[in-house]
């Protein structure tokens, strides 16, 4: 079996462009190819759609595309993503072919390139039985997203994030003693499920680990699925183990920045006990970030600018907050006009004032500015003599003393600036001391 698989395609309207581009080509490549089933593991909008909006027309002109040269089935993902519902109208579009909607825990079989799904979790006996005898060309087991809050509700809050693994890990093995009996009678066997996976990368290159996830890699291979198609983690990665493989293609096309590897979908050749994916890459936008610490460096930027047409660019600073007006804006939009797009992100530190360390722990005033000194890299002498002027006498008599020691040096250079001020037409003859302190004070010698 030749099957494609699509996941994340996020149809919106901020996502049009890239989602129906990429998108568009993997429909085309794989009829190309000449796909047998076409598969989309979740999240097919981003999030809730307008019936008018050329997002959901965009979208559903692809499935009714598909679905004209293979039978197509769709799983429910992300909630937030892709409210209850969404996909029940798919299921209307399809073409020669079904569109088959999995929006429950269900196994379903593919018969005469026709969908046949079980009546609860798992096939019974007895519609296993009648499930062999036609032959299928190939069984999924579909594991939708599972709804935590109901989850909580049941098991309460407490439990929810560990019970979820236990509920879907109990799932996985009932369904793998079904799988096994269709492999033995070569059969191949297809999981399809939306979620995390505990070890997994995100997009970013972020580990995905904890005890909230909803699989272990152990627990998918427990289900006895040849292939194990993912969806939810925009990252393409997989894992194998006794001919069987469990893989992500990572999302459609390229929706945030920073976003690590080549976007695309999987081409899978299934059969009995052998599984192999191929990622063939979408022509996904191209996003690339330019990080400064400190302002940014126009130079640089420019550089940068000349070959950036068609590219989608961000550029990231940081700087303290009484300096970032030396950034120009402006000008960097200017560089970056040819670009599909431009983002700022600067980052503004903000000025930290402390009080000295240590300061409050000193008992005496003198010993408080002695510390401040020294942390400062002041000479304590001068203040020290000061403080004490100020503790010791009246505030008229530290004012007089402070006056005479201006007007003892004022007088002992006033020599040197007399000529000056008698040759000014503004000052009198014979300046006397309170008018050299007057020049002094106002200024007037040093523009003289």
């Amino acid at each position: 079996m030749k099957i494609a698989q699509c996941s994340d395609l996020h149809y919106s309207p901020e996502n049009l462009v890239e989602s129906d581009r990429c998108f568009s080509f993997a429909v085309g490549d794989a009829i190309a190819r000449g796909a047998d089933v076409g598969v989309i593991s979740g999240d097919s909008t981003d999030h809730r759609l307008d019936a008018h909006a050329p997002a959901l027309n965009a979208l559903a002109t692809q499935i009714h595309r598909m679905a004209d040269a293979m039978p197509v089935l769709m799983l429910q993902g992300t909630f937030s993503h892709e409210p209850p519902g969404t996909l029940d109208n798919f299921a209307l579009m399809g073409g020669r072919f079904d569109v088959f909607v999995a929006d429950r825990v269900q196994q379903v079989a593919l018969i005469n390139r026709k969908f046949v799904a079980s009546a609860g979790a798992v096939f019974d006996a007895g519609e296993l039985e009648s499930v062999l005898s036609q032959h299928p060309e190939v069984v999924f087991t579909c594991l939708p997203t599972i709804h935590k809050g109901q989850l909580a509700i049941s098991v309460g809050a407490a439990d929810a994030s560990t019970e979820l693994a236990e509920v879907l890990t109990g799932f996985l093995v009932r369904a793998g003693k079904v799988n096994t009996v269709l492999r033995a009678t070569g059969v191949p066997t297809v999981g399809v499920s939306h979620g995390t996976v505990n070890g997994c990368t995100t997009e970013h290159g972020v580990m995905m680990a904890g005890f909230d996830h909803e699989f272990s890699v152990t627990a998918l291979f427990e289900a006895q699925c040849d292939a194990f198609m993912l969806g939810h983690i925009h990252k393409s990665q997989s894992w194998t183990h006794a001919g069987q493989q469990i893989a992500y293609p990572g999302s459609i096309g390229r929706f945030h920045y920073g976003e690590e590897g080549d976007k695309g979908y999987l081409m899978w050749q299934v059969a009995a006990n052998d599984a192999q994916s191929e990622l063939v890459a979408t022509p996904s936008r191209e996003m690339i970030t330019i990080d400064f610490d400190g302002p940014p460096n126009m130079e640089r930027l420019a550089e940068l600018a000349s070959t950036s047409a068609d590219r989608f660019v961000r550029v990231r600073w940081q700087i303290d907050d009484e300096h970032r007006q030396v950034v120009d804006r402006s000008a960097i939009e200017a560089l970056f006009s040819k670009s599909a797009g431009l983002k700022l992100d600067a980052r503004i530190l903000p000025v930290m004032r402390s009080r000295a360390e240590g300061i409050s722990q000193e008992v005496t005033v003198d010993r408080k500015l002695a510390r401040w000194c020294g942390l400062a890299n002041v000479d304590a002498g001068p203040l020290i003599e000061r403080l004490q002027l100020l503790a010791m006498d009246d505030p008229e008599a530290t004012a007089e003393a402070a006056l005479a020691r201006l007007s003892n040096t004022t007088i002992a250079s006033a020599a040197e600036v007399l000529p000056l001020l008698q040759a000014s037409p503004e000052t009198p003859a014979s300046p006397d001391r309170a008018d050299v302190l007057d020049w002094l004070n106002a200024g007037d010698l040093f523009a003289a």
